[in-house]
């Protein structure tokens, strides 16, 4: 992917359950304020996953776009979680310490939490 990529987002949605798959640079800028207004008109969702694998660069105003969006979901009742943000991505959360304000997760176990249906197995002996 292109480092100087804007911020490009693909919303997929299911029930109350809405995944947001993100590229590119999560920096200030039109694309993000773009970002958070779609995000906001997003109605009656339970969990909102935002996979952030492909970002490719980070600012200060993504950090604050980032806890606009978990205001709007805490507000709506909604449960927020970043999956599989790149190490960069995680440095600077915790440099930030934002890394205990988020619930992040890796891709297999946000799979998990979407599909509380499927109970885990057991062997019998």
């Amino acid at each position: 992917m292109i480092k100087s990529m804007e911020l490009q987002y693909e919303i997929e949605r299911l029930q109350d359950v809405a995944v947001v798959r993100c590229a590119g640079r999560m920096v200030r800028g039109a694309a993000l304020d773009g970002f958070r207004r779609r995000i906001e008109q997003l109605d009656r969702l339970r969990v909102l996953v935002l996979d952030l694998s492909e970002i490719q660069q980070l600012d200060a105003g993504g950090l604050g776009t980032l806890l606009l969006v978990r205001r709007w979901a805490l507000q709506n009742s909604a449960r927020l979680k970043l999956v599989d943000p790149p190490p960069f991505f995680r440095r600077m959360l915790e440099a930030t310490h934002l890394s205990s304000v988020f619930e992040i997760s890796s891709l297999k176990d946000a799979i998990f939490i979407l599909r509380p249906e499927c109970p885990p197995r057991f062997a019998v002996a």
